[in-house]
């Protein structure tokens, strides 16, 4: 499939058939299953769809993990933009499938037409993968970007880095949506799904088990679709049998998750229908040019040896600290839109009327460590305030908003700002989240440019 070698023409024939024969063994080394096997896990990639992961086990024999009844399962990345639906040169998506809109995944498509590797490279510690990904809801539309996967093994866990690299034509900026950070789907067997979604993380308090199951062989998806949602506060969640042994992943900085189970919970293998499901997600603007990735850890174990590896590896309470030097930094945009991507020095944001506001990322933070936020921003809103909004945390994960109105200069410079957010009652608790409204007065070619929102004052902020 990478065998687009040239050649000057003076070469000789001897030496040309010889090249011949490495380009032919390169591109059957795109096919099968390629494995990676520390002593203790191990992980494969499959190249006849894309490379996604489609087996992990304990390595002294132990059972595969992965379900892989359709293209759509695997451990595999998926992304989402617009427009809805997502119609080529008029093709139309099937019906089932038309609400995904532009979704590329990266082991094939509905219809059965598998991704394309284009690159794969192997060492004795990781693995590299490079793709043409397929459109899920259309046939045989490859997607106009491309998809990477570094991978190496540390013990009971796979390191694992994606990236997204995307040549779109439509350079049209559709709202950002939630991305599988990756999708994970596992055998039939390890339908026990546990998470921690607490106030207390880190500390060994009582995990949650999501217990929501769509039993297909009753034909009706149940109420509000086949997954539920939750605020994972360590930012992991693993499906176990019932000996407790399975997978966890561990996304860290990612807070929100989906997961269930569809099928006939507690029997089934990589080829069946029944599956569990853990999905991290975080909302993204997926430019047209954008290059974005993301990291993650599977932990191949006890359900006490998952979380305790997260214990132990996790940087504990992370502070809000966004520095706008080259993206988003995971902040997304409601009723006005940027500049595109990259965000270069500062990010600026055209706004579009009184209603404009930029929302941050999730979170999980006390508020008692973060009395005063810090922002450096240029406004040209027409107005002498702006307001920062912070969310409170619930038994449900994010429970309400509190405000704290600040004085501004609306020159269009860049002025520095202390915004005392314990001024606010409101203020208490934990909090999962910032927004940031600059208040227009409904003029046109109002804006807002941000170098960063931190806890950090000033050059630390910077840094």
């Amino acid at each position: 499939m990478n065998s687009n070698h040239r050649l000057p023409v003076f070469v000789p024939f001897a030496i040309l058939g010889a090249v011949f024969f490495v380009a032919c063994a390169e591109a059957e080394d795109f096919a099968g299953v390629r494995y990676l096997d520390n002593g203790v896990i191990k992980i494969g990639v499959d190249l006849d769809i894309g490379g996604a992961i489609t087996y992990l086990s304990q390595a002294d024999g132990g059972e595969n993990l992965v379900n892989s009844h359709d293209w759509g399962r695997q451990i595999q990345m998926s992304f989402y933009s617009g427009p809805i639906p997502f119609m080529p040169r008029g093709k139309m998506p099937r019906h089932v499938w038309r609400h995904l809109g532009w979704n590329p995944i990266q082991s094939g498509d509905c219809f059965e037409n598998q991704s394309e590797v284009i690159a794969f490279t192997k060492s004795a510690t990781s693995l590299y993968v490079k793709c043409i990904p397929m459109q899920w809801p259309l046939d045989n539309e490859p997607g106009e970007c491309t998809f990477e996967t570094w991978i190496s093994l540390e013990g009971k866990t796979a390191q694992v880095r994606s990236k997204l690299n995307n040549h779109r034509e439509d350079k049209t900026q559709y709202a950002g949506r939630s991305q599988e950070l990756p999708a994970v789907y596992t055998n039939g067997s390890y339908y026990r799904l546990f998470t921690y979604r607490g106030n207390a993380p880190y500390t060994g308090d009582t995990l949650h088990q999501v217990t929501k199951v769509w039993d297909t062989s009753q034909g009706v998806e149940v109420e509000g679709g086949p997954w539920d949602r939750w605020y994972a506060t360590e930012n992991w969640a693993a499906l176990v049998n019932d000996e407790n042994q399975g997978v966890g992943i561990w996304s860290p900085g990612t807070f929100s998750f989906s997961g269930g189970f569809a099928g006939v919970p507690g029997k089934g293998g990589p080829q069946d229908s029944p599956t569990g499901y853990i999905s991290p997600l975080r909302r993204e603007i997926l430019d047209h040019n954008i290059e974005y990735s993301y990291d993650y850890v599977l932990i191949v174990g006890s359900l006490e040896e998952i979380r305790s590896h997260v214990v132990a590896h996790a940087k504990g309470e992370q502070l809000p600290h966004s520095v706008f030097s080259g993206d988003r930094q995971g902040w997304m945009l409601k009723d006005c839109e940027d500049t595109g991507w990259p965000v270069e020095n500062e990010w600026r944001v055209r706004l579009s009327g009184k209603t404009s506001m930029l929302l941050g990322p999730n979170a999980f933070w006390d508020a008692a460590h973060m009395p005063t936020l810090y922002l450096r921003a240029a406004f040209d809103t027409g107005k002498d305030q702006a307001v920062v909004r912070f969310e409170r945390f619930g038994k449900e994960g994010k429970e309400r908003f509190g405000k704290v109105r600040f004085d501004i200069i609306s020159d269009g410079k860049m002025h520095d700002y202390a915004i005392d957010l314990a001024a606010s009652e409101a203020y208490r608790g934990h909090c999962v989240g910032l927004a940031l409204l600059p208040l227009t007065d409904g003029g046109g070619n109002r804006s807002v440019a941000v170098e960063y929102i931190s806890y950090l004052r000033g050059e630390l902020a910077e840094r």
